[in-house]
């Protein structure tokens, strides 16, 4: 089974993320992060079944949130490397020059 890899930037948009979630009502944080945990879940046990988007990235979907996650897969050393948490209505160029 592979093992997820996060960059830094990913860390810091969970969060924010997060955070607006509280903001919005208690506990949609939480119901958040459940649903992030259960994407990557299902992206640790089959990598490969997300098609790739853009040059070797590939995107899964979070069930109920307007999220995706953008990774890579490093088959050498076992990773899924999660490069961002994007929401879908936001066109990020900066993925592209990756």
């Amino acid at each position: 089974m592979y093992t997820a890899l996060y960059f830094d930037e990913v860390k810091n948009d969970i969060q924010s993320t997060k955070a607006w979630y509280k903001e919005q009502q208690s506990g949609l944080d939480e119901k958040f992060e459940l649903s992030l945990k259960a994407a990557i879940a299902n992206i640790l046990k089959m990598p490969s079944a997300y098609a790739v988007r853009y040059k070797n990235v590939r995107i899964a979907h979070t069930k109920i949130f307007p999220y995706n996650v953008h990774f890579y897969i490093d088959d050498e050393k076992e990773q899924i490397v999660v490069i961002g948490i994007v929401h879908n209505k936001r066109i990020n160029a900066i993925f592209l020059d990756r």
